[in-house]
């Protein structure tokens, strides 16, 4: 962050914590301690009120005006902010840290004194799969082209095509599942399509603009789909028994799925989905206790996996 914007922290971060000497702050500024100590001298001289006493602190606390959150708002606020994955990435760790500590001042004096004896009860713990120092820069590379509406030269490892390079208009990214993507048009494959983020090679923005489509956004595209690949809409049916029929039952798996309760008590499992990728490795989870009755294609792709494990296993006593 730029000096400005540094000393607006540093004022946040003296109204909202305790015995924060410049050691602290230089820490959570991510600068050394004698830019610290320029900044305090900095904002003495423009009259604000600091002093140190077992840490810096302010003479005046009236800055900013009291947020009007609950204490049940504010949990929610931060539970919600420190939950997303995106705050891992380099880009915008610092900014969150800036976000809650200014949420944080700005809370009326009855909320400050509840938080601190008010435990957290839930946390919820989002894992990205992805742990690439490359997939950081790229990300930040691909969120520039589609805030500009620039076109990309993607570098990119498919699991099928594997290594290629082509030319994307990049739309938006996307969290799903335990990793990031971006959707955008591929001038390769003339549709559109979804690339993981850490199976990025290399990007390059260019300098040619692309309009976008009004036709696909972040909130609609994925519809109908399993997870994140996409392809032709499928019904599938299966009959689940036992412990799996009693998985099934529990939870909501699609959107649009139809979930029937049978006189044996196996449960009529249907769902239309698109591509059978997905669903396919669901249905191997639960071993003998599903049967696929439709598609053909899904039940011809299932037997050809068992040949394989009944070659590979045969001997095995």
């Amino acid at each position: 962050m730029n000096k400005y914007d540094r000393m607006l922290f540093i004022l946040n971060l003296l109204r909202s914590r305790k015995n924060m000497n410049a050691d602290k702050l230089a820490e959570e500024c991510g600068v050394t301690e004698r830019s610290i100590y320029r900044d305090i001298i900095s904002l003495s001289e423009m009259n604000i009120p600091i002093y140190f006493d077992n840490g810096y602190k302010l003479a005046s606390d009236s800055f900013l005006p009291p947020l009007n959150f609950s204490m049940e708002e504010y949990q929610l606020l931060k539970t919600a902010l420190e939950s997303s994955p995106i705050i891992k990435t380099d880009k915008y760790e610092p900014i969150y840290k800036s976000l809650v500590v200014k949420i944080e001042n700005c809370l009326s004096d009855h909320v400050q004194k509840e938080r601190k004896y008010q435990p957290q009860t839930t946390h919820i713990d989002i894992k990205d799969s992805t742990n690439d120092e490359n997939h950081v820069q790229f990300y930040e590379l691909v969120e520039k082209a589609i805030s500009t509406q620039k076109k990309i030269i993607l570098k990119y490892k498919s699991i099928k095509s594997g290594e290629t390079e082509r030319m994307v208009c990049p739309y938006f990214i996307i969290f799903k599942g335990s990793a990031f993507y971006f959707v955008g048009f591929c001038k390769m494959k003339e549709d559109y399509r979804t690339f993981r983020m850490n199976r990025i090679i290399d990007v390059v923005i260019t300098d040619d603009d692309f309009i976008k489509s009004d036709d696909i956004s972040a909130t609609t595209y994925f519809e109908g789909s399993w997870s994140v690949y996409s392809g032709e809409p499928i019904e599938v049916i299966a009959l689940f028994s036992g412990s799996a029929a009693r998985v099934v039952t529990s939870s909501v798996h699609h959107q649009d799925e139809q979930v029937e309760i049978l006189e044996s008590g196996k449960v009529r499992y249907t769902v239309t989905t698109k591509g059978i990728e997905e669903i396919q490795r669901w249905l191997l989870g639960f071993g003998e206790q599903v049967e696929v009755i439709a598609p053909q294609s899904l039940k011809k792709s299932l037997l050809e996996i068992g040949e394989y494990y009944n070659k590979q296993y045969k001997n095995i006593s």
